[in-house]
C-alpha cells in the first residue's frame, strides 16, 4: 500500500553544447552523465549548467563533420579511465576526457547498430550491421562471432514426451475442435519500429537476451545467450511483439510489449515462453512504447512512451513508473514532457547506486533527475469516522481504504475516487476534525480536492470497492469531489519545462496549499505558499494564486506539519532542519532550534520525520532508510523499522518484530533518548500487581470454574495458556517504575502451576461433569501426563455409571483423539500394558485391526517380564526394557547383553546385577572394550579392575600412561621379578618419549635396579637434584666427573645460545611493530582528511549497507559458473594457525608481531626456574664463571622485556581488548565513536587476549646473590 514520493530533482541545460544528444550514460565521478552527440562526448554535471569536460570526434574523423555521425553505445570504464563508444560506421573507440586522446580499438566494416556491456564490464556485445553477434572480452580480445538469426531454438529446447496425438489430448474449455485449429500467423512489427535489434543482460550477467526483426516473417524473436554465445532458447512466436526490451535484474522475466486492443507490457521467461501481462492506459495505435527500463533492485518499471497520432506537430512523451504487489500493476508517476521538440526524449537511465534515482535526457539537452522514495500516505486525527484511510495510487485512481471499518487486502479498497489525468500525489487535510478529507495532484498540476460530510448527492467519480455489492448497503461514508484548482506555479522555471516541479503538496487549510518547487539554482528550493482566488462564475474549474514564495538555501528533501502549533518542518539535503509558520502575516522561515537555543541538524538523512512533543519541548522525529531513529540532532536507537506519534504515544516498530509503544506526555527528553536507546520492552510497572492477581487466582480457582461453569469455555481457556507473562510482553505498564517481584513457585511452571490447581479444585466440585477439561489439564502439562489420562478414560469403561449426565469413555476417548495424535495416543496406550486400553484407542484409529490385533495377541502369550519387555523395546523405552527382561532368568542373557551393547546402556545394565555375579562381570567386560574403542582407556581399566578382569585392566592402565595402577595389576596377575622387570623397562621407554624422565627413572631404578640407566634419564632430563641424590647413595661419585659435569656445561651453554636467540627476535620484532604502528596511523589520518566525522559516507564505517546496486545483483548467480571450496578440518586448523602473517605489508601484521612478541616474553619466563636450579649447581661444582655469566644474560633479558612490555601494549590497546571496537556487544553509534576518537586504527582481532600483555613472575627469586 506505498506510494512513490519525489524526494528532490535536479538537472542542468549547458549553454555551451552543440549539436543533438543521441544517447548517455552515467559517470564514474557521482552527479556527471557522458552524453555522445554526431559530433562527439561531451560530460555534464548536474550542479552547473555547463559542459565539464568533452572529446571531440570529429578532429580525428571519426565522425563526420558535417553531423550525419550516429553514437550507438557509450559506457564509462572507471578501470580503464576512459570511455567506450562505438559508431554506426563500425569503429570502437576509447576515449579519456582527461587528456582528450581517443584510440581505436576496433572496427566492423558493415557497421554497428548496437553495443551493450555486461554489467560486471568483463564482457561487451557487439551487434553489427550484417545482423551477427560479436561476444569480445573488456580488452577487446573476441570470443566468438554468431549469426543473429538461428533455425535452432537453444540448448533449451523442450523435450517432447509422446503422450498421443494433439487430438486426443484435453484441451479445456475450448473444446476438441481447438485440436483442429491452425497456428495462429505471426503479425509483422508495426510501421513505427526502428527494426534496431534490442540487448539486455540478466542482473548477474550470466546471459544476455536480443531483440531482433526476423527477416522471414518481419515479426521481432527474443533470443537468449550465454557468456559464451551459445543460444539457449528463443521465444515463442508473439504476434505484435514490439521492440522495448529489458531483463529483470533479479532475473525472473524479460519484460517486452506487445501490440493489443489494449497496448499491454508482456514477460517473457527465461525458456522464451510468455508469462504475464499487463495493459496500459492506451487505446490502440495512439502510443508507442519506446524502450523499457527496471530499476537496480526490480521493484520500479520505467515505461517511455510517445503519441502516435500527431498532426503538423511533434509527439507528446511521457514516462510512466509501474509497481507490483499481489499480482496487481500500479501506476505509480506519470511525467509528462510536452510536445515541444526540444523536450522530445533522447533516453532514459535508473542509477546504479541511488536505487529510486532516474535520469532523462532531452533534445534540446536538458538533463534531469528523479529521486525517488517509498511512502504511505494516511489520514490520522480526532474524527473517529475518518481515522486510518490509507490513499494507494493507482493511474487515474486512488484506492482508498478505511482501516477504521474494513480492512482488505490489496489491490481491493473501500472505495476508489476516479480523476481525469494520472495521479502524483495524495494529500490528507492537516486539521485533526478534517483527516478524511484529500487532496490529488495530478500530472496536469491540478489538484481535486474531497470532502466528506456536505453533499447530499452520490458523487460519480467515487465508486465502492470491496465493501460494495448487490443488495447490500454499504455502512461506510464516501467523499464527494468539492472543488478542482490550476496550479499555475512549478510547471516551469525560467522557460524550462520541468515535469512534477511540485513536490511534498501540504494541505494546511480549507483553501490553503503548500508545495515545494524548484530555485533557480540546482542547490535551491522554493516553498510556495498557495491560496484559493475568489471566483466570481460558478465555474468548475479555479485557481491557486501565489500568496507568497519564500526560497530556501537547500534542497528540501523532506516536510512534516502540526497542526497544533501550525508548524512546518523543513529537511535539507545537508540535514539542517527548518521551521516555518504557515499563520503568519509574513513569511517566517528559521532554523529549528532545539530547548537549549541549539540549531538542530539531523546526523543523517531521514527518509521519514514527524513533529511530536515529548516532555514540554517541541522535537523533529527522524528515521533513516538503515533503521537509524533520530530525536532531534540525536540518534537514539539503531534497530527501528517505522514510527508513528499519536496524541502523546510513540509508537516504533523493531527489526526484530516487535511493535513497541512510549508515553511522552511527563517524560523528560533524556529520559526519552535513554529509553528508546536500545528499544527492549520497558519493565512492568504493574508486575507486583501481576503477581498479587495471579496468587488470587490460585486461591480462588472454585470460584473461577462455578463462574464460567461451561465444560468447553474451560477448556477453551486450558488451550490458550501460555508460559508467557503478558504483563510484560503484551501490556506492560506506561511508567515502567516498579519492579517485578519473584515468582511464587519457582519449582513449578505457570502452566503446570495452573493446570494442578484447576484440575483438583474441578474434582472436588463435580468430577463426572468435568472429566473432559480435567482430561484436558492433563495434556495441557509439559511434559503431558497422558498416562494419567488414558487412565481415567479405562476407569469410565470399568465403572460403567447409570447417571446420563456423565461422560462415556466412548466420549471422553474421542476427546482425547481431539488433543492428541491417535499414534502417540496408542504408544502411551501400549505402554501401559494394559491391552484392554490398546484395543480401545486402536479401534479409534485409523489402524488396520489385521496389523493390530495378532501384534497384541502374540504379546498375551508371553511371560509378564518378557511381555513388558518386548512392548518396552517396541516403544523405544530401553531403560524399561532392560528391567523387564533381566528378570526373565539366564536364559535370556546374551539378549539382554546385545540390547545393551546395540543401546550402549551399559550404566543402567550394572544397576541391574550384584558385583559378584558373572552377568556383572560380563557386562563390565563389554563396557570396558566400548570405552577402549572410544579411547579412553583409564576409564576402561578402572571398569576391568573393578570386575576383576586384571589382564585387560594391566593393558588399559598402559595405554592410559597409568604405570602404577599397571605394576598394581602386574601383582595381582602374579608377575615374576623378571617378567615385573621386563614390564617396567617397556613403561620407562614410553615415559621418555613423554618427556617424563624422573618417572621413568624411578621405574629403571626400583623395578629393573639399573641405577646408572637411571641416572642417565636424569641428567637427559635436567634433573640435576635428583641425579645427585642417586650418585650419591650409591657411592658412584666417577660419575660427577664423567657425566653430570659435562652436563650442566652443556646445559649452561645451551641456556645462553636460546637466551641470546630470544633477545634478537624480541628486538627485531618491537623495532618492525613500531614501523607498522607508524604507517597505519599515518594512513588513518589521510583517510579522515579526506572524509570528515559529519560525512553521510561514514556510514559505510558502522554498518553494513542494505542497498541493493547493480554490482551486487551480479553475484546473485555467479554459482552457477563458480566453483565452491570446502575446507577440511586439518585446513581450517591449518588457516587458524597462519591467521596473522609476519609477512610485511600483511593486513594483520602488528598482530602477528603482538603474537610472537607474546610468545618471546613466555618463553624466557617459563625458563627462569630451570635457569635457577642449573645456577646452584654450577656454583656448587666451582663454575662461578659461567653461572655469572648465564644470571647476567637472563638479567638483561628480562629487564628489556619489563621495560619494553609498556611500549608494546599500550593501555590504549589493553583498553581496547576489555572493550572492542568490534564485536557482538557494539552498536553502530559505538563504532562511529570509536572512529572519531581515531580507535579505529586499533587492529580488529579475533583473539583480544593477544592485546593483553604477558604477566611476569615477579615472586621467583631466581637469582644468586653470591654471584653480583
Amino acid at each position: 500500500m506505498r506510494n512513490l514520493r519525489l524526494l528532490r530533482n535536479g538537472g542542468c541545460r549547458p549553454a555551451a553544447a552543440t549539436g543533438t544528444p543521441q544517447c548517455f550514460c552515467l559517470g564514474t565521478e557521482p552527479g556527471t552523465v557522458l552524453v555522445g552527440s554526431q559530433h562527439g562526448l561531451v560530460e555534464l554535471g548536474s550542479a552547473r549548467d555547463e559542459v565539464t569536460r568533452e572529446v571531440d570526434l570529429t578532429v580525428e574523423g571519426f565522425m563526420p563533420e558535417d553531423g550525419s555521425g550516429c553514437i550507438v553505445g557509450i559506457e564509462d570504464l572507471p578501470e580503464q579511465e576512459c570511455v567506450c563508444v562505438a559508431t554506426a560506421a563500425g569503429d570502437i573507440l576509447l576515449c579519456s576526457l582527461s587528456t582528450k586522446q581517443v584510440e581505436c580499438v576496433g572496427s566492423v566494416d558493415s557497421g554497428l547498430s548496437t553495443m551493450s556491456w555486461s554489467p560486471d564490464q568483463e564482457l561487451v556485445l557487439l551487434v553489427t550491421g550484417q545482423q551477427t553477434l560479436i561476444m569480445m572480452t573488456r580488452e577487446f580480445e573476441p570470443i566468438t562471432e554468431k549469426q543473429l538469426h538461428q533455425d535452432e531454438f537453444g540448448e533449451g529446447k523442450f523435450v517432447a514426451l509422446g503422450w498421443g496425438k494433439k487430438e486426443t489430448q484435453f484441451h479445456g474449455s475450448e473444446g476438441k475442435q481447438a485440436a483442429h485449429h491452425k497456428q495462429m500467423e505471426v503479425s509483422p512489427t508495426s510501421a513505427w519500429d526502428d527494426g534496431r535489434p534490442r540487448v539486455t543482460w540478466r542482473g548477474d550477467g550470466q546471459f544476455v537476451a536480443v531483440s531482433a526483426v526476423c527477416p522471414e516473417t518481419g515479426a521481432r524473436k527474443v533470443r537468449v545467450w550465454n557468456r559464451e554465445l551459445v543460444l539457449q532458447s528463443t521465444s515463442e512466436p508473439v504476434s505484435g511483439l514490439e521492440q522495448a526490451l529489458s531483463w529483470k535484474p533479479s532475473g525472473n522475466l524479460i519484460a517486452s510489449t506487445q501490440e493489443k486492443p489494449n497496448r499491454h507490457v508482456v514477460f517473457l521467461e527465461k525458456n522464451g515462453l510468455l508469462h504475464g501481462e499487463f495493459t496500459l492506459p492506451f487505446q490502440k495505435g495512439q502510443v508507442k512504447v519506446n524502450e523499457l527500463l527496471w530499476n537496480a533492485d526490480s521493484t520500479i518499471l520505467a515505461i517511455w512512451l510517445e503519441d502516435l497520432q500527431v498532426d503538423n506537430s511533434n509527439p507528446n512523451s511521457y514516462v510512466q513508473l509501474w509497481t507490483t504487489g499481489n499480482y496487481h500493476w500500479y501506476l505509480k508517476q506519470s511525467l509528462h514532457f510536452g510536445s515541444l521538440e526540444e523536450y522530445q526524449l533522447v533516453s532514459l537511465l535508473w542509477d546504479r547506486e541511488n536505487l529510486y534515482r532516474l535520469h532523462v535526457l532531452c533534445q534540446g539537452w536538458h538533463y534531469f533527475f528523479y529521486d525517488w522514495h517509498w511512502t504511505i500516505d494516511h489520514g490520522m486525527g480526532e474524527n473517529s469516522q475518518h481515522m486510518a484511510n490509507v490513499a494507494v495510487i493507482d493511474g487515474d485512481k486512488v484506492l482508498v481504504t478505511a482501516f477504521q471499518h474494513a480492512v482488505v487486502p490489496p489491490p481491493m479498497c473501500t472505495y476508489e475516487l476516479q480523476l481525469q489525468q494520472a495521479v502524483n500525489q495524495v494529500a490528507f487535510h492537516t486539521d485533526p476534525k478534517h483527516s478524511g478529507d484529500m487532496a490529488v495532484l495530478d500530472a496536469d498540476n491540478k489538484i481535486s480536492v474531497y470532502r466528506y460530510g456536505q453533499s447530499t448527492t452520490s458523487d460519480p467519480t467515487v465508486r465502492l470497492g470491496a465493501v460494495g455489492g448487490n443488495g447490500f448497503k454499504a455502512a461506510v461514508e464516501t467523499p464527494y469531489l468539492d472543488k478542482t484548482y490550476r496550479v499555475d506555479v512549478g510547471s516551469s522555471n525560467n522557460g524550462v519545462m520541468n515535469p512534477l516541479g511540485l513536490r511534498f503538496l501540504t494541505w494546511l487549510s480549507d483553501d490553503s496549499f503548500l508545495v515545494v518547487g524548484q530555485g533557480q539554482d540546482a542547490a535551491q528550493s522554493v516553498l510556495h505558499h498557495l491560496t484559493a482566488v475568489p471566483h466570481e462564475t460558478e465555474a468548475e474549474e479555479q485557481r491557486l494564486s501565489l500568496r507568497f514564495s519564500v526560497p530556501v538555501d537547500g534542497e528540501v528533501i523532506s516536510l512534516c506539519c502540526t497542526p497544533a502549533t501550525k508548524t512546518i518542518a523543513l529537511q535539507l539535503a545537508d540535514r539542517r532542519i527548518l521551521k516555518y509558520v504557515w499563520d503568519a502575516s509574513a513569511p517566517i522561515l528559521e532554523p529549528w532550534r532545539s530547548s537549549s537555543g541549539c540549531a538542530v541538524q539531523f546526523p543523517y538523512p531521514c527518509m521519514q520525520a514527524s513533529i511530536t512533543r515529548i516532555g514540554d519541548e517541541e522535537v523533529i522525529l527522524g528515521l533513516t532508510d538503515r533503521c537509524r531513529f533520530i530525536v532531534n540532532d540525536t540518534e537514539v536507537a539503531s534497530n527501528i523499522t517505522s514510527f508513528a506519534t499519536y496524541n502523546e504515544f510513540l509508537l516504533v516498530t523493531t527489526n526484530s518484530h516487535t511493535c513497541q509503544c512510549f508515553c511522552l506526555k511527563n517524560m523528560p527528553l533524556k529520559d526519552a533518548e535513554r529509553k528508546s536507546g536500545d528499544c527492549s520492552p520497558p519493565s512492568s510497572g504493574s508486575c507486583t500487581d501481576s503477581e498479587v492477581a495471579r496468587q488470587v487466582f490460585l486461591e480462588n480457582a472454585e470460584n473461577f470454574i462455578r463462574q464460567i461453569d461451561t465444560v468447553s469455555y474451560i477448556n477453551l481457556f486450558f488451550t490458550e495458556l501460555k508460559e508467557e507473562d503478558f504483563t510484560k510482553t503484551m501490556y506492560p505498564s506506561l511508567n515502567g517504575s516498579s519492579k517485578a517481584q519473584s515468582y511464587q513457585h519457582p519449582d513449578q511452571k505457570k502452566v503446570n502451576l495452573i493446570c494442578d490447581v484447576m484440575r483438583v479444585a474441578m474434582e472436588n466440585i463435580d468430577p463426572q461433569k468435568y472429566c473432559l477439561s480435567i482430561l484436558t489439564a492433563h495434556v495441557k502439562k509439559s511434559p503431558p501426563e497422558l498416562e494419567i489420562a488414558l487412565q481415567k478414560v479405562h476407569d469410565l469403561r470399568e465403572n460403567n455409571t447409570p447417571d446420563v449426565k456423565a461422560v462415556s469413555a466412548e466420549e471422553a476417548l474421542k476427546y482425547l483423539l481431539f488433543l492428541v495424535d491417535v499414534n502417540e495416543l496408542y504408544d502411551y496406550s501400549l505402554g501401559t500394558y494394559d491391552f484392554d486400553l490398546v484395543i480401545m484407542v486402536a479401534e479409534k484409529s485409523q489402524k488396520d485391526p489385521k496389523e493390530y490385533l495378532p501384534f497384541l495377541n502374540t504379546l498375551r502369550k508371553m511371560e509378564t517380564n518378557y511381555q513388558r519387555y518386548t512392548i518396552d523395546k517396541y516403544l523405544k523405552r530401553y531403560t524399561k526394557a532392560l528391567g523387564h527382561l533381566s528378570k526373565c532368568g539366564p536364559e535370556h542373557f546374551s539378549e539382554f547383553l546385545n540390547l545393551v551393547k546395540d543401546q550402549n546402556q551399559y550404566c543402567e545394565a550394572l544397576k541391574l546385577y550384584p558385583p559378584s555375579t558373572q552377568e556383572y562381570k560380563d557386562i563390565s567386560d563389554a563396557y570396558g572394550e566400548y570405552l577402549v574403542q572410544k579411547q579412553l582407556y583409564e576409564q576402561a581399566a578402572l571398569i576391568f579392575a573393578r570386575a576383576g578382569i586384571f589382564a585387560k585392566a594391566l593393558d588399559a592402565f598402559q595405554d592410559s600412561g597409568s604405570w602404577q595402577q599397571a605394576l598394581c595389576m602386574a601383582t595381582r596377575l602374579g608377575y615374576t621379578k623378571d617378567k615385573l622387570s621386563s614390564l617396567a623397562r617397556s613403561m620407562a621407554g614410553k615415559l621418555v618419549e613423554q618427556r617424563k624422565h624422573a618417572e621413568a627413572a624411578i621405574l629403571l631404578e626400583q623395578y629393573t635396579e639399573d641405577y646408572e640407566e637411571a641416572l642417565l634419564l636424569l641428567l637427559e632430563g635436567a634433573l640435576w637434584e635428583e641425579a645427585l641424590r642417586l650418585i650419591h647413595k650409591y657411592g658412584r661419585l666417577d660419575i660427577l666427573e664423567t657425566n653430570f659435569k659435562p652436563a650442566i656445561l652443556e646445559a649452561q651453554k645451551s641456556q645462553l645460545i636460546f637466551l641470546c636467540s630470544q633477545k634478537e627476535a624480541f628486538l627485531r620484532h618491537k623495532s618492525r611493530l613500531q614501523v607498522v604502528r607508524e604507517l597505519k596511523e599515518k594512513a588513518c589520518e589521510s583517510l579522515q582528511d579526506y572524509e570528515t566525522p559529519n560525512c553521510p559516507e561514514l556510514d559505510l564505517f558502522s554498518e553494513t549497507s542494505s542497498v541493493v546496486t547493480a554490482s551486487d545483483m551480479s553475484s546473485k548467480y555467479s554459482h552457477s559458473n563458480s566453483r565452491i571450496s570446502v575446507r577440511s578440518s586439518k585446513n581450517r586448523r591449518k588457516a587458524e594457525r597462519k591467521r596473522y602473517s609476519l609477512k610485511e605489508g600483511s593486513p594483520f601484521e602488528d598482530i602477528a608481531l603482538l603474537e610472537v612478541l607474546g610468545e618471546n616474553v613466555r618463553a624466557v619466563e617459563t625458563v627462569k626456574g630451570d635457569i635457577h636450579i642449573l645456577l646452584k649447581q654450577l656454583v656448587l661444582f666451582g663454575y662461578n664463571e659461567q653461572a655469572g655469566t648465564l644470571q647476567q644474560v637472563l638479567e638483561e633479558v628480562l629487564q628489556l622485556v619489563e621495560t619494553s612490555i609498556p611500549e608494546i601494549w599500550t593501555p590504549h590497546l589493553q583498553q581496547s581488548s576489555v572493550n572492542p571496537v568490534l564485536g557482538p556487544s557494539s552498536t553502530a553509534n559505538s563504532i562511529m565513536a570509536a572512529y572519531q576518537q581515531k580507535r579505529m586504527m586499533t587492529p580488529v582481532v579475533q583473539d583480544p587476549e593477544l592485546l593483553i600483555p604477558p604477566k611476569l613472575n615477579k615472586n621467583l627469586q631466581w637469582k644468586l646473590h653470591l654471584l653480583q
